[in-house]
């Protein structure tokens, strides 16, 4: 249950003149209903504002971000999250290492913890790549010629924020808000980390352009293409973009194995449960073939289990 946010007129205040000073009164206004919403406190920096394109009328947009400490926060709410019980596991490429990449990092993923109703726990993977979340964006220099700024036609990483300083920490925050809201879509669905948004300080878009084409880019790598859709086999192995005219029969295939448990697929059932009623609203007849198998061997080894 979220907690309420009860500001005096003093501390509303300081909230406008210091971690809101960007915002109009309107945007003021949604921030601290997004505050109350969410129950986080924006004094302890759970949640902050973040305005774009403050001197452009017609794009300006103000999106409401929620820092990790603020994840943390609601991720407790839940009852049934545990926080990772291991270092993050990064990957690294040194072909990558240079001014754009410092360490040569090609992703993170953290490894948390869900209870299911039979209270035992089961890791969800988050995974956050590198060229999806740096904030690298072409290099911008005055063109004598042109009289004005252009392209150089190279990428630079954003040197004024963190991902310069602190690269694996920025894109592990990244990797865990991913985890969340793969383990926990009802409370953390919309919901960003401001490492998230960072893209968008770089690029001439609105806070909603870039949401919406980060999460395009991101389907698009994790799938590479749009036929397709992303499957958790196991808890503990990584998402898995499976082409949509191979879903019904790899899935088929997967419970009908006879090591399969009927932990395993009811596991599979409750992580995959967005994926596999997208995988209904686009191909009916073979969703329903795979419900139909995945009905009957959870209920055939439910039997065996009661029988033992």
């Amino acid at each position: 249950m979220n907690t309420p946010l009860a500001l005096n007129s003093s501390q509303l205040t300081v909230v406008r003149r210091t971690i809101a000073k960007d915002c109009d009164n309107a945007e003021f206004d949604l921030f601290l209903e997004a505050a109350k919403s969410y129950g986080l406190d924006p004094f302890r920096k759970q949640i902050i504002p973040l305005v774009f394109a403050k001197d452009k009328p017609d794009k300006r947009r103000m999106s409401i971000v929620v820092t990790r400490d603020g994840l943390r926060v609601m991720a407790s709410r839940c009852g049934d999250y545990r926080p990772a019980s291991e270092p993050a596991h990064i990957v690294y490429d040194d072909n990558l290492k240079g001014p754009t990449n410092p360490k040569g990092i090609v992703s993170a993923s953290v490894k948390l913890w869900k209870q299911d109703n039979k209270g035992e726990w089961y890791p969800v993977i988050g995974e956050a790549y590198w060229d999806e979340f740096a904030p690298v964006a072409d290099e911008w220099a005055y063109d004598q010629q042109a009289g004005k700024r252009r392209p150089t036609g190279k990428k630079v990483l954003d040197a004024s924020g963190n991902w310069a300083r602190m690269p694996i920490v920025m894109i592990v925050k990244c990797a865990e808000s991913q985890a969340l809201r793969g383990g926990w879509p009802e409370t953390f669905s919309g919901v960003y980390v401001e490492e998230e948004m960072d893209r968008a300080r770089t690029l001439d878009a609105t806070a909603s352009e870039i949401v919406e084409q980060e999460e395009k880019d991101r389907r698009l790598a994790l799938t590479s293409g749009k036929d397709t859709v992303l499957i958790q086999w196991l808890p503990d192995m990584p998402m898995e973009a499976v082409p949509l005219g191979q879903m019904a029969d790899r899935a088929i295939e997967w419970i009908k194995d006879p090591s399969r448990s009927l932990d395993d697929l009811e596991r599979f059932h409750a992580v995959n449960r967005v994926s596999l009623q997208n995988f209904w609203a686009r191909s009916k007849n073979d969703a329903l073939e795979v419900n139909t198998v995945l009905e009957d061997r959870t209920a055939g080894l439910a039997k065996r289990e009661q029988a033992a």
